[in-house]
């Protein structure tokens, strides 16, 4: 039985959406969501990717403020997370062998729900793993997906090459061993003191998120396993690789956090120089998580997403410097 949006006054379910669930070949579920536009017209369909931990309720001003533009809004948990089918006894803990399987998720959700359900054409807007799982699937999904906006991709972290050398040696190490299961950087799911936080300035969305987890602690998440570290290290090494970026043919904008402490922006900013079609742009003090940072620094979000989506042909927007993000 598919769990049901979790509603608090702070964070109402966006108007006319629809829960619901698909099966997976190996028997798991994943729950998703289908935000109807708020206009008359519909423009197409914004699929939401989620980063690693996060839910479909976190989302639920996003996917008003897309609504509103016109679009129709479709997003899912991934396997493992949110109300989907978790893969542990533990279900606190991030898991996944590859993410093979997350992009193999993603095809059969367009396949099974979107082109059945939705109004073309297709657009993506994926967050940190979310975008990262978006890269992996952009080669195969080239001729489904007219454009994508990754925030925040996860392409490194900012550590020192020690610090990554020893955290990949260790993970592979207890993968190897038959310790994969095992919590790797953090443990269970615990909320952080706002002033501790890591992803955003905005206290009342910081709450909100936190407060919705109170309510519902089953959506919550704790820290990724050993076999997630080295499943994420393999699918950076992959998207990072010539050839590979030589077939991703969709076109892209990317927007980076400028105080962003959870994935390297310079290694985001790098990345971005080596892909065809392609809109770098950086929010200058915005933290890692976009789309749930301050007014301030989401209206810049969605100046660059009004300026790059729709489109109108093969190549991106190109933005004025009225909307180039930066102080």
């Amino acid at each position: 039985m598919i769990r049901s949006l979790v509603e608090i006054a702070s964070n109402p379910i966006p108007a006319g959406t629809r829960v619901d669930s698909f099966d997976l070949p190996d028997r798991k579920q994943l729950r998703y969501a289908i935000i109807p536009a708020s206009t008359s017209q519909i423009r197409g369909t914004v699929i939401i990717l989620h980063g690693r931990s996060e839910c479909i309720e976190k989302y639920f001003e996003t996917a008003r403020d897309i609504a509103a533009r016109g679009f129709t809004v479709a997003t899912f948990d991934w396997r493992g997370q949110g109300a989907s089918s978790r893969l542990l006894r533990d279900a606190a803990r991030g898991h996944i062998k590859s993410f093979e399987h997350y992009v193999a998720d993603f095809e059969r959700f367009f396949e099974t729900v979107l082109l059945p359900d939705c109004k073309g054409p297709f657009y993506v807007l994926a967050h940190s793993t979310g975008a990262l799982i978006a890269l992996l699937a952009a080669p195969s999904m080239s001729n489904r997906i007219h454009r994508m906006v990754l925030t925040s991709p996860l392409l490194d972290i900012p550590m020192t090459r020690l610090q990554r050398m020893t955290a990949r040696i260790v993970a592979n190490s207890l993968r190897s061993i038959g310790l994969g299961r095992t919590y790797m950087l953090s443990g269970p799911y615990k909320a952080r003191p706002f002033e501790n936080n890591p992803v955003t300035s905005d206290p009342s969305r910081y709450k909100r998120q936190c407060d919705v987890l109170e309510q519902a602690p089953e959506l919550a998440l704790g820290g990724p396993t050993a076999s997630w570290i080295v499943a994420a290290a393999k699918a950076i090494n992959r998207v990072n690789r010539p050839e590979f970026i030589e077939k991703i043919r969709i076109p892209l904008l990317i927007i980076a956090a400028g105080a962003d402490t959870i994935v390297s922006t310079p290694a985001i900013e790098r990345y971005a120089v080596q892909l065809r079609n392609t809109t770098l742009l950086t929010i200058d003090g915005a933290k890692h998580e976009i789309l749930q940072e301050a007014d301030f620094y989401r209206e810049q979000f969605f100046a660059a997403f009004d300026a790059f989506i729709p489109g109108t042909g093969n190549e991106p927007t190109q933005l004025s410097d009225e909307t180039e993000l930066t102080d």
